[in-house]
């Protein structure tokens, strides 16, 4: 049996700086995020969450018209609280425009290959969520940040986003696109730029001479750069591993995203990142204390006044039984495999959450003082 988790306690202990809530697509990060924010902030702390590709009515819920790049207050709480929403490509013209001279800066951002890398390179949106946790966390403004993660084919892809983005500023083409920059004398470079003009012919019949030169003159351009890239990337891991990071990983009572949930378990202790536990979203637990099996045979023997509906009740329980029994299997096989972490369930609801009423309410399920019998989906 897994032990109870305790999100009150997690989120009330000034240690907590950044909660990282993760987990495969569609089983209810963003709103999972949004209300242990809401709760947070209204036990006392200073809390800005970070959202991922939200739905609208989640920044409706939230207060806002829309979310930004930049914090935003939340201002019908009753604790200190902002939100925002990532926005990739901003994200990365802000390092860049930390990292450079204004002129260098905006010749950088100009750039065709800088415009298609910020936008569609595998990892920038795991990495530009990492690097916005980064910026949040070292701002000094809140005690603690609660990051919902990209919908990641895989949730594994988060934690590998850092080291991704550092091997490929380190790679080998981005070091022979460099080379004509780096060469330091003048004979030097003219032997540089004589390899590089062979491998710039064979590149170019590939992918097309105009792409590369714009891949070249982005990487010449940026190539002092990169030394602070790699460096943010290991203070980005370095932030993950440290001691006020907790994880929660999210699923739903479902074999794949528990599968996921198992994965992504595995990985932070292999790790040793801090993994405070297991939030099972939309589970689905028994009214009554009656067995499926019994409440079947109960709908077989009513008879009287009200007896259809009393059947269709019963009928309806022993469904409802069966499906709580699958759910209950399969953490009963997650919790085999993965002994001692904690878990949380959260009861599905029924309909949108669509105000912060809803969120407050969500965040009361996750602490566990919800209604277990309530019907309201987490999406």
């Amino acid at each position: 049996m897994s032990p109870d988790l305790d999100l009150d306690a997690l989120i009330d202990d000034p240690a907590t700086r950044v909660v990282v809530c993760c987990g495969s697509g569609g089983v209810g990060k963003t709103t999972t995020s949004a209300a242990l924010a809401v709760r947070a902030a209204e036990r006392g702390r200073s809390v800005v969450v970070l959202t991922i590709d939200p739905a609208r009515r989640l920044a409706q819920a939230l207060g806002l018209d829309e979310l930004s790049n930049d914090p935003a207050p939340v201002k019908e709480t009753t604790g200190e609280l902002a939100a925002m929403m990532l926005d990739m490509r901003r994200t990365f013209d802000e390092m860049v425009e930390s990292h450079a001279p204004p002129e260098r800066a905006q010749k950088i951002i100009e750039n065709p290959f800088y415009q298609t890398i910020s936008s569609s390179f595998s990892g920038t949106q795991e990495y530009m969520a990492m690097e916005k946790l980064g910026q949040l966390a070292g701002a000094g403004t809140w005690d603690l940040v609660v990051v919902d993660t990209p919908p990641s084919r895989s949730a594994l892809d988060f934690l590998d986003a850092p080291q991704r983005m550092s091997r490929f500023l380190d790679g080998r083409m981005i070091r022979l696109l460099a080379a004509p920059a780096r060469a330091g004398g003048r004979g030097l470079r003219k032997i540089v730029e004589a390899g590089f003009g062979l491998f710039a012919k064979a590149v170019g019949s590939i992918i097309g001479g105009q792409m590369l030169q714009d891949a070249s003159a982005f990487v010449q351009a940026f190539d002092t750069l990169f030394g602070g890239f790699a460096e943010r990337a290991e203070k980005t891991y370095a932030l993950l591993r440290s001691p006020g990071t907790a994880f929660l990983v999210v699923a739903a009572p479902e074999p794949d995203a528990l599968r996921e949930a198992a994965y992504f378990t595995e990985r932070l202790s292999s790790e040793d990142m801090p993994l405070a536990g297991l939030v099972l979203n939309r589970t689905h637990p028994v009214l009554a204390p009656v067995s499926a099996a019994r409440a079947r045979a109960g709908a077989e023997q009513v008879g009287g006044p009200g007896s259809q509906i009393a059947a269709a009740v019963l009928r309806l329980h022993a469904d409802r039984a069966d499906l709580h029994d699958r759910e209950e299997h399969l953490l009963t096989r997650f919790s085999a495999a993965h002994p001692g972490v904690p878990v949380v369930r959260v009861p599905a609801l029924a309909g949108d959450i669509a105000d912060l009423d809803g969120l407050r309410r969500v965040g009361a399920l996750l602490a566990g003082a919800g209604e277990p019998g309530a019907a309201a989906t987490v999406g």
